[in-house]
């Protein structure tokens, strides 16, 4: 797992041009990319964890 590319929070955010607030929202109703939380608290999201997010909804738009 080590090869794998984490994203922090705010890049996935970037990426997809959503607020924090709006993922949080998006995270409640289960519909955000799927989060690793660290023992620190911090968030990170895998590269294909997001890509496979990105690729669910190009095919339901």
């Amino acid at each position: 797992m080590a090869g794998i590319e984490k994203l922090k929070l705010r890049e996935v955010l970037e990426e997809i041009e959503m607020s924090r607030a709006a993922f949080y929202r998006l995270r409640a109703r289960g519909e955000a990319p799927k989060l690793i939380k660290l023992p620190n608290g911090q968030l990170r999201c895998r590269r294909t964890d997001l890509d496979a997010w990105w690729a669910k909804h190009e095919i339901s738009a």
